[in-house]
């Protein structure tokens, strides 16, 4: 009797230890078709960087573009003025890396926030709001350019971090109120408007959130694409 237990807890320990490598072994596997997978994404994105040049050569002094969302469409027309702006969004938006992003930080009554590339892991939603490409822009205040109800805006660190009041390098907030947002005119570049869409804004800025004002539900960006209808006409 001692040795038929003494068999069956080798037996037992063998599974365990055979699940644990097979647990292990997948985890490996895992792991390698998310390097490869994220080594093509890094390619293609490199591709397209290559090609962008000629891409924004073609675009008006005021692109369109389609933030198509879980919710609806906002079209967002970029300001003249803001040229810095305008091109790193227009870069962003032609190597897809606003794509499956999402709105981490909506406030009714005030903007919906996204643009962090940290959104694509839920595993680092303690990070959202933090992440960024790398970079920042320098920040370009127009007079003329404010918080109206729709516009795009750059987020920021602080003025105590960021005296010089740099941009994010790719995240934006949309204002949804633009009398709450007014105190940020002159502080923060604004660089676009909502031509079409303001009320998918305000369906954003309803949805239920959590104390970090994180969408209970995710609100995700499915794409940022150039609006053909606002090229020239071919002659």
């Amino acid at each position: 009797m001692k040795i038929f237990k003494t068999l069956s807890l080798a037996a037992a320990a063998l599974v365990v230890l055979a699940c644990g490598n097979n647990a292990q072994k997948a985890k490996e596997a895992a792991e390698r078709e998310k390097a490869i997978a994220d080594s093509i994404a890094q390619a293609e994105i490199a591709a397209k960087e290559a090609s962008f040049e000629e891409f924004f050569a073609t675009l008006p002094e005021e692109p369109v573009f389609d933030m198509t969302t879980n919710m609806g469409t906002i079209k967002i027309q970029l300001y003249a003025q803001t040229p810095l702006h305008r091109k790193n969004f227009a870069k962003l938006a032609y190597t897809g890396f606003y794509d499956g992003l999402l709105f981490h930080r909506v406030i009714n009554g005030f903007m919906i926030q996204g643009g962090d590339p940290n959104t694509k892991d839920p595993e680092k939603v303690n990070e959202y709001g933090k992440g960024g490409p790398g970079y920042t822009v320098p920040a370009e205040f127009v007079p003329e350019y404010t918080h109206i109800k729709g516009a795009l805006a750059a987020a920021r660190q602080g003025d105590e971090a960021n005296p010089l009041r740099e941009s994010s390098g790719s995240q934006f907030y949309l204002v949804q109120d633009a009398g709450t947002c007014a105190q940020l005119d002159g502080a923060y570049t604004v660089y676009g408007k909502t031509i079409q869409g303001l009320d998918v804004i305000d369906k954003i800025a309803a949805v239920g959130t959590n104390a970090r004002n994180l969408p209970l539900s995710p609100v995700k960006i499915i794409s940022v694409k150039l609006d053909p209808a606002c090229l020239p006409a071919a002659e």
